[in-house]
């Protein structure tokens, strides 16, 4: 009778924390699959028309960037991903490079018009998005103008 109760228990313990785990493994778990992650710039080199950017320039960047509002996932079929990549564009990309351990990812960020492409790279995955950031458009803008 003891054993049964004790069992009981821990199954219902369990199935507690099956049902509603605790919100930092949430979170933990969450961060595994999102698509536009929070960068640390002290992980990103940040490089522009194949310069790296200033540290304060490289930071601001950053924050712009951690900041912006996720808009869509732009849908590349297998065979096209040299299509994102290298798009025939006259734009020049800002290049981050992030390696935190053995986690290599590049980020391609382009500013066609009235919102950021960002075409993300790890292992032999592409996938590509799109977000809204002001102040990521100005800070494009501003260094287009005084890098040209």
């Amino acid at each position: 009778m003891t054993w049964t109760v004790a069992i009981m228990i821990v199954i219902g313990i369990f199935f507690k924390l099956l049902m509603s785990p605790p919100n930092a493994l949430v979170a933990w778990f969450l961060d595994k699959f999102e698509l536009h992650q929070k960068l640390d710039s002290e992980d990103v080199t940040v490089t522009f028309n194949g310069k790296n950017l200033e540290e304060e320039e490289k930071i601001r960047f950053i924050e712009y960037f951690n900041e912006a509002n996720f808009l869509k996932k732009h849908y590349i079929f297998p065979g096209n991903e040299k299509l994102f990549l290298n798009p025939e564009t006259d734009v020049t990309p800002f290049v981050i490079n992030l390696k935190k351990g053995k986690k290599d990812v590049n980020f391609f960020v382009y500013n066609p018009d009235n919102h950021v492409d960002v075409v993300k790279q790890w292992k032999k995955k592409v996938v590509s998005y799109s977000l809204r950031s002001d102040g990521l458009q100005k800070f494009n803008m501003s260094t287009n103008r005084t890098v040209e």
